[in-house]
């Protein structure tokens, strides 16, 4: 009996200290050489000074990178850093210089260490490829994590296809993504192009990496903190918990048909690699596949949808859509959410006061001039309904909010292209429309969370 007891408590202390073993942490940096590191792309300095890597801005230079030799795909990243006002700098992480890609320019994950008033340290852009797929706009109290003219202290936790990231102990950034799961570690001088920049330095310390018992040493989840799912047409734990449901599964036609049509149009769209795409043919207005529908309508609801425009094109994203209103030529009849190519489309200069750019509620509402628009990447449209209020976002920034069936609704529609429809706008609920309007226009990302 005495036995059993002695082995049963041996083995309850190897199991705590299991349970107690500390991180093995792989330091990146010695603090005297840069060994193991090698530099990519541009010609900016890299010393070492106090212990830390120190980055030196330099004129007519392409971004620089200062890489590890080493791969890392799951990890647990920690460092300290400290920048000039001014400089815009971030650490690459799951990135690539391969001879195939843009001549071997580093493209992959970036953790931004931003000191403008903009305030996106600790989020994450996409270097030389799809841009930002976490600006810190879409979480205001991590905004203020970072301390301007001092040492930060950062945190990156890549494991699988959650991307978490920490400024100061502050959380940051919440992503799931998929579409690089290795790549090297990467301090970036970032290109410069006013004088007065050249010489303004960045600095890396106490650079180090977890790799191992991952699971034991991550940070618990944090649902306050809002997260992105960037894994194209795909509904994570979070979101279906929300009650989110994908309108546009990826890989059929299943849930859409032509506006003008009992099923999905035969030409004018495809889809391919999770994209749908409405083709080119002369910018005119549904003369092609036409306009297509959700074959059910919606009432109180928020929608998201992911675009991406080519040049110079014109499409659109409508709700309230009613397909027995318009049997004759051009589009269906529906509020929308312009999609267009403002510096490009010569809609973006008709309407009034810029009510046919894109984001505006077209014909009725122009969106801000300084709207968060990304050139070349796809960007996220997002219409929330609530009742008869109505609120336009695009990248997780509000552009436009208004009121539907009051006087004031009724002025803007009399004064609109819609004056001859009646009751334009004032439905209770209607379909979703993805506009052909003769141009090239891509979508992915479609999905709803119906509202009570």
């Amino acid at each position: 009996m005495m036995k059993k007891i002695v082995i049963t408590a041996m083995a309850a202390i190897v199991t705590i200290s299991a349970w107690a073993q500390e991180p093995k942490w792989e330091n990146l940096f010695n603090g005297r050489n840069l060994r193991g590191w090698e530099k990519l792309n541009g010609t900016a300095e890299y010393k070492i000074e106090d212990n830390a890597i120190v980055g030196i801005s330099k004129m007519n230079t392409p971004n620089t990178f200062l890489a590890t030799k080493k791969m890392y795909s799951d990890f647990i990243l920690e460092f300290e850093f400290k920048v000039d006002d001014g400089l815009n700098s971030g650490v690459q992480f799951r990135s690539n210089s391969l001879k195939d890609y843009m001549n071997g320019r580093v493209h992959g994950y970036q953790f931004e260490i931003d000191p403008s008033s903009r305030a996106w340290t600790g989020g994450i852009y996409d270097e030389a490829r799809r841009g930002w797929l976490y600006p810190m706009n879409y979480n205001p109290e991590g905004q203020k994590a970072f301390k301007n003219g001092e040492w930060n202290k950062a945190r990156i936790e890549a494991i699988g296809s959650t991307i978490r990231t920490w400024v100061n102990g502050v959380p940051c950034a919440d992503l799931l993504d998929n579409t690089t799961m290795s790549g090297f570690i990467a301090l970036q001088v970032h290109s410069i192009g006013k004088a007065e920049l050249e010489g303004k330095t960045v600095a890396w310390r106490n650079i180090r990496i977890l790799t191992q018992d991952l699971g034991q040493f991550k940070t618990p989840e944090d649902n306050k903190v809002k997260q992105i799912n960037a894994i194209a047409n795909t509904i994570s734990g979070r979101e279906a918990a929300e009650g989110w449901k994908l309108l546009w599964d990826g890989k059929t036609t299943n849930g859409w048909r032509g506006a003008k049509l009992d099923n999905f149009p035969e030409k004018g769209w495809s889809f391919e690699n999770g994209i749908l795409k409405v083709h080119k043919s002369g910018g005119g207005e549904s003369t092609n596949g036409g306009d297509i529908v959700t074959t059910r309508p919606y009432k109180n609801f928020i929608l998201k949808v992911d675009f991406r425009i080519t040049e110079g094109a014109n499409s659109g994203i409508k709700y309230f859509v009613d397909t027995n209103l318009n049997k004759g030529e051009g589009s269906a009849i529906g509020c929308e959410f312009q999609i267009l190519d403002d510096r490009r489309h010569p809609d973006a200069k008709l309407g009034v006061e810029g009510n046919r750019t894109l984001g505006s509620l077209y014909d009725l509402i122009p969106a801000p001039k300084d709207k968060p628009f990304r050139g070349g990447f796809f960007n996220t449209a997002m219409v929330v309904v609530k009742g008869n209020h109505v609120e336009h976002w695009l990248n997780g920034v509000k552009i436009i909010e208004y009121q539907r069936n009051n006087q004031m609704w009724e002025a803007l529609v009399n004064y609109s292209k819609y004056k001859d429809w009646p009751n334009f706008g004032n439905a209770e609920e209607g379909l979703i429309l993805l506009q052909d309007h003769g141009d090239e226009v891509w979508f992915q990302n479609i999905k709803i969370k119906e509202l009570e």
